[in-house]
């Protein structure tokens, strides 16, 4: 068999950085790992290529070689999907799909030869028996939940490693707590299945053969779902193989916020080399913590659990959602009082949705206030239900959230405030390379001397190479991170004037 798997493409969006990776001449944030797993598990004698449209575009000819296209996708990217589906079909060429796109829904593919969904570790080898004997079915389903202790080591041949900003690893499924609006639970269960210290040191031996020197995100939606494995073994693991390599790795993931409660783990953690850490802030109204659920948000002092993060030496970064029911008038000047007291430099604040699978897509439902499918961009000024607040004014809200934390001005003052207090214990905070070195340039022409916020680069720039120089690669970073998230806005907001949406 010859098999092309693809991974279609992403939209500019706040989480695409695509205009921060034209700093560091790179093509793509992370590679596509599910489709590298998947690969793996395919029969060895079976040819197999891998086509990321993120990196490079998806050819004619990359389809006609192949027996079957296998095509796995997230919901943001389901417009590039479905023009993928549509060549392969044009070009006589079967697509089996996969992935959280097709699994939550798979009712709106009904040009699409088989489905396979779920977990690929149960449902794949279905599959491929069934293929073997000329008997593939279309749909390929399960309500059980994998053991991860079997899923191989990705298949990282099939890409080029130097297109990507960061490698990816994946330590645990599923997420002990069930946020309304969140579908990890209905997708990956409850109880956090974890692979072994030996799998873990395995993959991270892999990309450190391959020559990845830098970045390595682990996707776990909550990393510390099962925190006695974590501190007793995986943690353990990681810092012991992190010592006998001389640190070439920094790490990231993301947690969820009682982290700020366990020092010990936040000590491993940062002894490990992780440096970054994402949380689902969501709101600062605790009203609209209790509607959604948020159990580890709620009666907690936030922005002090988020200083002690900082203070143990993990940068948080942390995703707000605006648009719940209690929401008062009041939201939007709390949230952004919040952000800038906070010194969250990274914050990525969208628009409540309602993913298929989730108890708030079966709430509104039920209340007859859905209006349409969730597109996964909670940043391009959509909602796919009917919200309590008017809209035209959540919309206006929103913009002015957007248009204050990132204008310059409160921007630089987060990024200031946040490399002041950072005291980092990490042996790496970035590993420099050419790449970097060039960036750095790079912002100094297009940030320091052609840009409109050139007044406040300069300051962030000789203030931090003269108070906090080893940190002063980090405040570059954070100015490139700024002009992406003006720029991806910018977009977004020509695009909502020209529908006359505000």
């Amino acid at each position: 068999m010859k098999i092309l798997l693809v991974y279609p493409e992403y939209p500019d969006t706040f989480w695409s950085f695509s205009y921060a990776l034209k700093f560091i001449s790179k093509k793509a944030v992370n590679p596509p790992l599910g489709l590298l797993t998947v690969a793996a598990m395919l029969p060895r004698g079976w040819d197999k290529k891998l086509v990321d449209m993120n990196v490079r575009k998806l050819k004619d000819k990359d389809i006609l070689w192949a027996d079957y296209v296998f095509l796995s996708a997230m919901s943001i990217q389901k417009v590039s999907t479905r023009a993928v589906i549509k060549r392969c079909r044009s070009l006589g060429i079967k697509v089996v799909a996969g992935g959280p796109l097709f699994t939550n829904d798979h009712q709106e593919f009904d040009d699409v030869d088989h489905l396979v969904l779920n977990e690929a570790e149960i449902t794949l080898p279905l599959f491929l028996d069934d293929l073997r004997v000329g008997q593939a079915r279309r749909l390929y389903t399960s309500d059980e939940w994998a053991d991860v202790t079997t899923t191989p080591v990705p298949l990282w041949e099939l890409i080029k490693l130097k297109n990507y900003a960061s490698m990816n690893v994946q330590y645990s499924r599923g997420c002990p707590f069930d946020c309304e609006f969140c579908n990890i639970t209905s997708l990956y269960g409850r109880i956090p299945r974890t692979k072994n210290s030996d799998q873990i040191a395995g993959e991270l031996e892999k990309l450190y053969s391959l020559g990845w020197r830098g970045g390595v995100f682990f996707v776990d939606d909550n990393f510390i779902g099962n925190k006695k494995k974590l501190k007793e073994e995986i943690l353990p693991s990681i810092i012991r193989w992190m010592d006998m390599k001389k640190h070439p790795f920094t790490l990231s993931t993301e947690a969820s916020i009682n982290l700020a409660d366990d020092e010990d783990l936040m000590r491993m953690m940062t002894r490990a080399e992780f440096s970054t850490v994402f949380v689902g802030i969501e709101s600062p109204h605790e009203e609209s913590l209790i509607e959604c659920t948020k159990i580890p948000n709620k009666n907690r002092d936030l922005i002090a659990s988020v200083k002690k993060l900082q203070s143990f030496g993990l940068e948080v970064q942390a995703g707000f959602i605006v648009g719940f029911d209690k929401d008062p008038a009041a939201i939007f000047e709390k949230m952004v009082g919040f952000i800038q007291e906070s010194g969250i430099v990274t914050a990525m604040v969208g628009l409540l949705n309602a993913p298929r699978g989730t108890k708030l897509y079966d709430r509104l439902v039920r209340e007859n206030r859905l209006l349409k499918a969730a597109t996964g961009d909670n940043t391009d000024f959509s909602m796919n239900f009917i919200p309590k607040m008017n809209y035209g004014g959540l919309i206006t809200g929103y913009k002015k959230i957007i248009d204050t934390i990132y204008s310059p001005k409160n921007y630089y003052a987060r990024v200031k405030q946040f490399l002041r207090e950072y005291r980092p214990v990490q042996k790496n905070i970035i590993h420099m390379r050419y790449s970097y070195v060039k960036a750095g340039f790079k912002s100094v022409f297009i940030l320091g001397i052609i840009g409109k916020e050139r007044f406040y680069y300069w300051k962030i720039f000789f203030w931090s190479l003269f108070r906090r120089p080893k940190l002063f690669p980090l405040a570059i970073t954070f100015s490139i991170y700024g002009f992406h998230f003006r720029k991806v806005f910018k977009d977004h907001f020509r695009m909502i004037e020209r529908k006359g949406i505000i």
